[in-house]
């Protein structure tokens, strides 16, 4: 067997089943499924049975312990030399498996991971959120784009690793948000060859709304902060600038405030920045998604991201450094939500 795939599942049937049938579309066969329900109230092994004749797939029910020890659980009982994980909101396009092979015959790698799209069926938030996620002018310059700012880290939503390397680095931390990034770190600090492989993209779903976005980023924004904590270092000034757009906004806002009643003009010069910044992203997501109203989403979109991360970032850096608080999470009760 040469690749498991393994997908941690929370209150997902309805996604497990898209993910599956993509999996049954693949032009190369030689793979398992590994499912495995972590502690979900709404459960999926219904729709697992449904293609079980279809797929090498095995279904698995644990206690919830979150994404990470989730991801362990299931390596543990899978057999390829090759380890693939997906989260259950993706869906894979048929030739994802042949450009992960070409690029392994084209050059060896311990790790790997490739970027995310939006499918034509997505709604206009989910398509103006994913541009969130892959716009150069966001974030997207450090999630594996075609341009970009920082050295590449695999994230869960996409990561394959070498089952010899896996198990040499034992996974997985016990990190609810920033795991993957903590795994990713791992993997380059051991000297292991890891690399983007641009062709084995898939369709990401992500959130469903701009509140659970905001949950998200937000508390990725934190995980930021313990995962300095943790590989001291790491931190890069493209890190910072959500942080730094956020005290901008924050700026603009409170300049805009200020001088409203004794000088109208100025209130407008001061928010000048942020409608430029808002026509830029309308303009760029307009043209790239086809749609006037996923640009204006991709507006709502973008601030919420880069506020939300940067909040984040901001509050977790006075509560470790100043306070000397340890590891936290936001919004852990809705983690998976």
């Amino acid at each position: 067997m040469r690749y498991s795939f393994v997908i941690p599942v929370y209150n997902r049937p309805d996604e497990v089943a898209e993910l599956l049938e993509s999996l049954t579309h693949q032009r190369e066969q030689d793979f398992e499924v590994i499912v495995v329900e972590d502690g979900s109230q709404v459960r999926c092994d219904a729709v697992v049975d449904r293609y079980s004749s279809r797929l090498d797939v095995h279904y698995y029910e644990k206690p919830n312990s979150g994404p990470g020890k989730t991801r362990n659980y299931g390596v543990a009982r899978s057999s390829g030399d090759y380890v693939i994980i997906l989260d259950s909101d993706v869906v894979v396009p048929e030739g994802y498996l042949s450009a992960v092979s070409a690029e392994l015959a084209k050059a060896p790698a311990d790790a790997f991971g490739g970027p995310d799209r939006a499918h034509p069926s997505f709604t206009p938030t989910q398509k103006a959120i994913n541009y969130g996620m892959t716009s150069f002018f966001t974030t997207g310059g450090v999630r594996g784009g075609k341009k970009q700012l920082d050295k590449f880290y695999p994230r869960s939503f996409n990561m394959g690793v070498k089952r010899s390397v896996y198990e040499a680095l034992g996974g997985f931390s016990a990190m609810r948000f920033g795991e993957d990034i903590d795994f990713s770190t791992r993997i380059f600090q051991a000297g292991y060859r890891c690399r983007l492989f641009p062709e084995a993209w898939v369709w990401h779903k992500r959130r469903t709304d701009l509140r659970k976005f905001f949950r998200q980023v937000h508390n990725s924004g934190i995980a930021r902060i313990h995962l300095t904590r943790r590989h001291p270092g790491t931190l890069k000034v493209v890190h910072l600038l959500p942080a730094v757009f956020t005290l901008g906004v924050a700026l603009c806002v409170i300049g805009a405030l200020s001088a409203l009643c004794f000088a109208p003009v100025v209130s407008l010069w001061c928010l000048c920045p942020l409608l430029l910044y808002a026509l830029l992203i309308w303009a760029d997501a307009t043209r790239r998604e086809h749609s006037l109203g996923v640009g204006l989403r991709a507006v709502a979109a973008a601030y919420v991201q880069l506020t939300g991360y940067g909040t984040g970032f901001l509050r977790a850096a006075w509560r470790c450094y100043v306070l000397h608080d340890g590891e936290f999470e936001a919004f852990r009760q809705t983690f998976y939500k």
